[in-house]
């Protein structure tokens, strides 16, 4: 069955439901993708993987009518098709969900669920049937919400389900997933992957681009791998193991992911915090940070992790002690903070850490702007040459300097934040959520950077939920539930195990006894 070297195509009989023929996409002189071929089989899970930049969200967008390509053809049904925009995909019953959150934070989700395609009743919006269908949506997904509440009231992971949930409702025979789960609990992706896998059985195609390679081995049936804008190679995924892929996706060996490191030594503690209250977030939280360690805070999603950390960099209102290097400090705004030392990088890169619609130089210079004013005016020189050397230092790919930071990778997006932050010269580094949504070679890059922050004398916090991440980088843990601190794990207790024994309150008898009724 195989069409080229190293490739492989399902025979069903049938014609592909979606086929993408010679696609390419250029901007301007750069070439982004690069004669790509696709098939969406009927009742098929066919995973695209690759590093960020490989070219996956533009062949996504191609496919659902967000761009067009340069040459190649698509084809639908076997016949040759032009999607003229997004609208006219969805209503060929190609669907997208973003890997970007694209809902309207001020609206209902039921209003969000069904913008654009709105219930009435005669000349009113029937908003009970409209609150009904939404949280019928959102509970096919596993969890529950309000389909009253605001939007912009919602975690990021609960903003992705409701998106995922809107992009379902429209009548659909090609669903293209573009890194569903990258802010999703465990439980959670699991009530997804469920559904994908309904879809799957209703003879739907399924194109699903996920850097959590476990998941593709246990959903996909096909895998193609893209690197540099050029397709590697489309296999069966029951031959290939996660390692395999991140083998194919970088095209070297990355089995060893975490830098080696000797924890720190040193008893001076650069950040101490004091019976810290965030109201309706976190509780009582104290803890100590040495100087050179990293430390970890790991928990469930809503623990109250990013809040407790937001409150004690002034991004919170809170209360409580915090000493710095020894001495007593509060910082009521995260200005306060940036001028003591201490850096803080959003889980939301996107809305909070960068401004997308700007240059990378002024995304860069943004933080520490006055290092670059000479006079009235911005000497853009120095300016130029600080990006030059970001780019550089942290191997930012980008193959136009003037592109938009919205217009870089994932993974390009978070080591252009992390440049920004460094330009401060911080002695306390927080870092949210540090590789979500980053593919397997760039998140080796920045454990390895992490590590040199550690061991350059910086402290370092992260928080993640991805608990091998704290494992494999930290040097102590501490478990948050329920907005407290209730335990901490080093040494050869950093085991997931012990984690989620700390982070769900169940003891590990319960949990034995939970799996032999199972």
């Amino acid at each position: 069955m195989a069409t080229a070297e190293g490739s492989e195509t399902v025979t069903t009989g049938k014609p592909p439901l979606l086929e993408a023929v010679g696609i390419s996409k250029s901007f301007g002189p750069v070439e982004v993708l690069g004669d790509i071929n696709l098939s969406l089989m009927p009742g098929e899970v066919h995973a695209i993987i690759g590093e960020n930049g490989a070219g996956k969200s533009t062949l996504m967008k191609i496919l659902a009518g967000h761009l067009p390509s340069t040459r190649g053809e698509l084809k639908l049904d076997g016949k040759p098709v032009v999607l003229a925009g997004p609208v006219d995909a969805e209503a060929r019953g190609i669907v997208l969900v973003h890997q970007e959150i694209l809902l309207a934070p001020d609206l209902t989700v039921a209003q969000n669920i069904y913008l654009g395609r709105e219930v009435r009743k005669g000349l009113t919006l029937d908003d009970k049937t409209m609150n009904k269908g939404a949280a019928e949506a959102v509970r096919a997904l596993g969890i529950d919400i309000d389909p009253t509440i605001a939007v912009g009231r919602l975690s990021i992971a609960q903003r992705q389900l409701v998106q995922i949930a809107r992009a379902l409702l429209v009548p659909h025979r090609v669903v293209i997933f573009d890194e569903p789960t990258a802010s999703l609990t465990l439980t959670e992706t699991d009530a997804l992957l469920r559904v994908i896998l309904d879809i799957k059985k209703k003879g739907a195609a399924v194109l699903y681009i996920s850097h959590r390679l476990p998941e593709v081995k246990e959903i996909a049936d096909r895998v193609t791998v893209l690197r540099d804008g050029r397709l590697i190679t489309t296999r069966p995924a029951e031959g290939l193991e996660a390692v395999d892929m991140a083998r194919l996706m970088v095209g070297r060996d990355v089995a060893k992911l975490y830098p080696d490191r000797v924890a720190t030594t040193a008893v001076d503690y650069a950040l101490e915090v004091d019976g810290m209250n965030v109201p309706g977030y976190a509780h009582d939280a104290s803890f100590k940070l040495r100087q050179g360690e990293i430390l970890g805070f790991a928990g469930l999603v809503g623990a109250g992790r990013t809040e407790l950390l937001e409150g004690v960099v002034g991004l919170r209102t809170s209360h409580g002690k915090v000493r710095l290097n020894g001495k007593p400090v509060h910082f009521v705004t995260v200005r306060d903070s940036l001028r003591a030392g201490i850096v803080y990088l959003s889980e939301d890169r996107k809305g909070k850490g960068l401004l997308l619609g700007q240059n990378l130089g002024i995304n860069l210079t943004l933080a520490g702007l006055s290092q670059f004013v000479r006079g009235l005016l911005i000497d853009r020189r120095k300016e130029a040459k600080a990006l030059d050397g970001a780019i550089a230092e942290f191997d930012i790919r980008t193959r136009n300097k003037e592109l938009l930071a919205g217009q870089l990778s994932g993974g390009n997006q978070q080591k252009l934040l992390l440049a920004k932050m460094m330009l401060l010269n911080p002695q306390i580094v927080i870092i949210d959520e540090p590789t979500r949504g980053i593919d397997i070679g760039t998140k080796e890059q920045i454990y390895k950077f992490i590590a040199e922050l550690a061991e350059s004398g910086k402290s370092v916090i992260v928080i993640s939920s991805e608990m091998q991440e704290v494992i494999g980088i930290c040097d102590r843990i501490l478990v948050m539930r329920n907005g407290r601190i209730v335990g901490e794990v080093s040494g050869n207790h950093m085991t997931e195990d012990e984690i989620v024994v700390l982070a769900t309150g169940v003891t590990s008898r319960e949990a034995a006894s939970m799996a032999e009724q199972a």
